[in-house]
């Protein structure tokens, strides 16, 4: 586990989803069914005993590349640390060479957020999501994260 101080000094830490209850809350918040991603590593981002984001690490294939999903419900869960932390677990932990994630077309904030952090639009997957939107695929290269120590 990581300590963070967040602009408003409350405590902001990062822990592993051992019950499976962070991976519940983000499947919730997104809509999702858990069974549909299988074998996970899920980290929970709380600040003080609230949790305010989490991020399902999926179909990992060790030493090769992780997909992540991310849920958030406050932009204070995104600090310097916690995003080393993260990339770390992915980069440095699994000794993955790459990171994914889908972000839907019409999420502005998303893709801001997601370029912003360092990944890379790689395509565009037409209808894909369950309500016909479309979305993009990003990825980052364990070369290209800037969030590594």
């Amino acid at each position: 586990m990581i300590q963070v101080l967040d602009m408003k000094s409350e405590m902001v830490y990062c822990k592993p989803d051992n019950d499976g209850s962070v991976a519940r809350w983000v499947c919730a918040g997104l809509g999702d069914n858990i069974a549909e991603y299988g074998a996970n590593l899920t980290i929970g981002i709380y600040k003080g005993e609230t949790l305010i984001c989490g991020v399902i690490l999926n179909d990992l294939r060790p030493n090769i590349d992780v997909w992540m999903t991310i849920y958030s419900t406050s932009k204070y869960w995104a600090t310097k640390r916690t995003l080393k932390y993260i990339f770390g677990v992915v980069f440095d932990l699994m000794n993955c060479r790459r990171a994914s994630l889908f972000v839907s077309k019409d999420n502005e904030t998303s893709i801001k957020f997601v370029e912003k952090c360092g990944f890379t639009r790689e395509g565009l997957l037409r209808q894909y999501r369950d309500n016909g939107a479309d979305c993009y695929v990003y990825g980052m290269l364990k070369t290209e994260c800037k969030w590594r120590n």
